[in-house]
């Protein structure tokens, strides 16, 4: 019975959660240190303390908390810029991708070959933007459309892939939540 202990059989299950918690953080850390550099730091400031309430709702440590708002503060945060992307996915869905990223001429590429892999392409602004109105949370479909099965499973694929992007904050769709 050697090597067999608790900590090999949840190890690697630790390493999985951790993996998304990681991931959701440095998402909630760019999006503080965005708003942080826009408001030069003042906690008070709506914007500021609706992004840091939701990071703590996804239980985001204190400290790393107040390192992304002093980062925000500093001369290299004003670098990194909110870019949406728009395209049409499976069935016709307006698709909207919010990235925020520190170089746009490095983003743009990624997220056009993500497209080009799954048969799309990118839109121009402004062509997908209308079927969504813009709420405090990010967006949601002004006129939902409803996919077959599979075009949704099409659609599940892209958004993974587009997710699992490291600049890609948020993806919104126009299909109909089942």
């Amino acid at each position: 019975m050697s090597g067999h202990n608790k900590w090999s059989k949840i190890k690697h299950k630790k390493a999985a959660t951790d993996g998304v918690k990681s991931k959701i953080f440095s998402r909630y850390s760019k999006l503080i240190t965005m708003e942080s550099s826009k408001v030069n730091g003042d906690v008070t400031s709506p914007s500021l303390a609706n992004v840091i309430e939701r990071a703590k709702k996804e239980s985001m440590p204190k400290d790393n908390i107040e390192r992304a708002v002093k980062k925000g503060t500093e001369s290299d945060a004003k670098n990194l810029i909110e870019v949406v992307f728009e395209t049409y996915g499976p069935g016709g869905t307006a698709i909207l991708i919010s990235s925020i990223t520190d170089n746009n001429n490095r983003t743009a590429p990624e997220i056009k070959n993500l497209l080009h892999k799954a048969g799309f392409e990118l839109a121009a602004p402004g062509s997908a933007s209308w079927a969504f109105t813009k709420t405090e949370d990010g967006y949601s479909p002004a006129s939902p459309l409803k996919l077959s099965e599979a075009d949704s499973e099409k659609l599940d694929g892209l958004i993974e892939a587009l997710e699992a992007h490291e600049d890609v904050e948020a993806v919104y769709t126009s299909a109909e939540v089942e």
